[in-house]
């Protein structure tokens, strides 16, 4: 059997990590800013991850939530400490289209409504709801088409009110910051402006934090940046540092009902161990405040850079925005300088490191971009 083939995959095959390294089969080393996604939150390997996911698969690695499981409480807890949300309620799932998959249900029970708004040139997933909030049409079968999404274009207030004024819509979900589109913010003020006006017309506040949450900005979640607080936020990808896990930050003011929603696998107990463990490390070593420093180096270091038309970003959730003349300058890292980074097109360079990487690591890369672009 062969695998169905939907991927573009480099000709390089990683079989060993450790922090932001990583080496292939020929023992050549690479230093990853990408992260795979922005799933590697904690860098390859760390020890005390690998600990606690050896000590949870030795002891009890699966049972259904059909028991009590203290392990999602722990999690719980800690999840609701370090993102400021220590009064809402948790739903553990097993990726981030699952997890908006049921923001966007628990809006429309909670609301009684059936209309979602989106964003131009947002992604939020490839299941069903998720792919129909996703703003490319290349990826959405005849079968995901719903008359309920509505895009308008992001950072445009008066169109997000004029689309709310009728009250018809259950929530607005909006990336903290876009990442496959390419790294671009909604603006403070916009989302202050949305929060107002969801309030206005009884509309719910979805945040996808699923890219851009768990610390990457320089805050534990990007909306936060903004001083406002969402009714429902989605996690995912740097949630367990590759592990497959998802979650749902709900409001209290939304009631829970049984049946309403149900994971076989979500919450699992290796799960539960891979995420307490990242959120773990997560404060003893302050990658919150890392990713702010680094991310502020980084900014200081391209600015005026003669390669790029526009650096755009957070944190450590950086696009690299390239001039016509210098597209094709991620293969030149890549297989010259041995740097992984991400893409959004053919002209925009993501950077999506995990939050342990260091100052010189990041000079760096900055070095070896200079080199190639003299």
């Amino acid at each position: 059997m062969d695998l169905f083939n939907v991927y573009k995959r480099w000709d390089i095959e990683p079989v060993k990590g450790l922090g932001t390294k990583l080496w292939d089969a020929d023992g050549t080393e690479y230093t990853d800013l990408y992260g795979g996604h922005a799933v590697i939150s904690v860098g390859h390997c760390h020890p005390h991850y690998v600990q606690a996911l050896c000590k949870q698969a030795g002891t009890l690695g699966f049972y259904s939530n059909a028991v009590q499981n203290g392990l999602q409480d722990k999690l719980a807890a800690l999840l609701g400490k370090a993102s400021g949300y220590d009064d809402y309620l948790l739903f553990l799932c097993n990726s981030g289209a699952e997890a908006n998959e049921n923001a966007l249900k628990l809006a429309s029970f909670a609301t009684g409504r059936s209309k979602v708004l989106g964003f131009c040139k947002a992604f939020h997933g490839r299941t069903s709801g998720a792919v129909a909030l996703t703003d490319n049409a290349a990826i959405r079968a005849p079968f995901n088409a719903t008359s309920n999404v509505q895009f308008v274009p992001l950072n445009d207030l008066q169109a997000v009110e004029k689309a709310l004024i009728k009250g018809e819509f259950a929530a607005v979900i909006v990336e903290g910051i876009q990442g496959v589109a390419g790294i671009y913010e909604p603006t403070d003020e916009f989302l202050q402006g949305l929060r107002s006006v969801c309030d206005k017309t009884g509309t719910l506040l979805i945040a996808d934090e699923i890219q851009s949450g768990y610390g990457r900005t320089g805050l534990f979640y990007a909306h936060q940046h903004a001083g406002i607080r969402a009714d429902i936020i989605t996690s995912a990808k740097g949630m367990a540092n590759g592990f497959p896990i998802g979650g749902v930050l709900i409001s209290p003011a939304i009631k829970a009902k049984s049946g309403m929603l149900g994971t076989t696998f979500g919450g699992n107990h290796l799960a539960c161990a891979a995420a307490i463990a990242v959120l773990e490390i997560m404060q003893e070593e302050h990658l919150v405040e890392n990713a702010a420093k680094v991310g502020d180096y980084f900014k200081k270091a391209f600015e005026g850079d003669k390669a790029l038309k526009e650096y755009r970003g957070r944190g450590l959730m950086i696009g690299l925005e390239l001039k016509e003349e210098y597209i094709g300058l991620r293969d030149k890292l890549l297989f010259e300088k041995h740097f992984f980074t991400g893409a959004a097109g053919a002209s925009v360079i993501r950077l999506l490191p995990s939050l342990t990487i260091d100052l010189a690591t990041a000079e760096r890369f900055v070095n070896a971009w200079k080199e190639l672009t003299k």
